[in-house]
């Protein structure tokens, strides 16, 4: 069954573009490395009134959006696999105070797939 990265995190709506212009380079280099999906969606419906909310985990400030992502793998030793390589790519380095978001308010988690049609 196939492993799934799960990401949340917020963005100010005003680095949508730059935030945009590093995930589609980002998932070039997963996608080269063999994951086999990689994903980042930003927020449009998320005034819900059923369950909890995103904005109420992720905790966007004035002017921020939620980011929902994940990345698809065969299995979770292919994930840990091209994550190793991911990381050690030159293409991905950056100073953490140039990302058009807080890294310290993402969340991310690794999930085994329950259910895929």
């Amino acid at each position: 069954m196939s492993y799934v990265d799960g990401f949340v995190l917020t963005v100010p709506k005003k680095k949508i573009a730059a935030y945009k212009k590093i995930a589609s380079k980002a998932g070039k280099i997963w996608i080269e490395y063999g994951a086999l999906d990689y994903r980042e969606c930003v927020g449009d419906d998320l005034n819900i009134k059923w369950g909890v909310p995103f904005t109420k985990i992720a905790r966007p400030k004035s002017g921020e959006t939620v980011v929902f992502s994940w990345i698809v793998y065969k299995n979770k030793a292919d994930r840990n696999r091209i994550n190793k390589l991911v990381m050690k790519d030159k293409r991905l380095s950056c100073d953490p105070k140039d990302m058009p978001f807080d890294c310290k308010r993402m969340t991310y988690g690794g999930f085994k797939t329950l259910v895929s049609k």
